[in-house]
């Protein structure tokens, strides 16, 4: 094979992308899947199959621009569509409190301390959740491992390119699931 579909070797054992990724969401994110997945299908899909066919009425196809851009909108939300159906099947709903609500898990929000006394807030969400802004990890990155079933005032190393890091648990509160 030559060519565009060519891509540069990777080893399995150290692809990132290889690793196994948890299939835990929050009742929240689940819902808000649910509701993109219900828009692009109920909305978007049939506003673009709209304009395709608009714009295949006015004839050539090949220097159609509008046709072809609605086209390969249309294709990018179908193919968002079937993605997100899929992912939804295999999710798991996280949609109750842990019985220890005194350690860190899944939909914990977390208050960390690191060495020079800055305090920063997370959430344990699942993968399909992360927020950067809302400073929202996914369970399956390195801190939040480390984090998962530690206690108040516990310390934490994490391993990180630029060396470890160490924090310690100030505050763990989780919040009622919202269904």
């Amino acid at each position: 094979m030559k060519g565009r579909n060519m891509t540069r070797w990777r080893d399995p054992a150290k692809d990132p992308r290889q690793e196994p990724r948890s299939n835990l969401i929050t009742a929240e994110g689940a819902a808000r899947l649910r509701g993109i997945l219900d828009h692009l299908s109920r909305v978007k899909r049939p506003e673009l199959s709209a304009k395709v066919g608009e714009a295949a009425a006015l004839g050539d196809r090949s220097e159609n621009a509008d046709y072809t851009y609605n086209k390969k909108e249309l294709n990018r939300v179908i193919a968002r569509i079937r993605y997100l159906t899929k992912r939804l099947d295999e999710l798991q709903v996280v949609d109750r409190l842990p019985a220890a609500t005194d350690k860190v898990y899944f939909g914990a929000f977390v208050t960390l301390e690191d060495d020079e006394g800055e305090e920063m807030q997370i959430r344990i969400v699942g993968h399909d959740e992360t927020d950067t802004s809302k400073r929202w990890i996914s369970v399956d990155a390195p801190l939040a491992k480390a984090l998962l079933g530690k206690a108040l005032d516990d310390e934490v190393t994490v391993k990180a390119p630029a060396g470890d890091s160490v924090y310690v648990i100030t505050d763990i509160a989780y919040r009622s699931p919202q269904l």
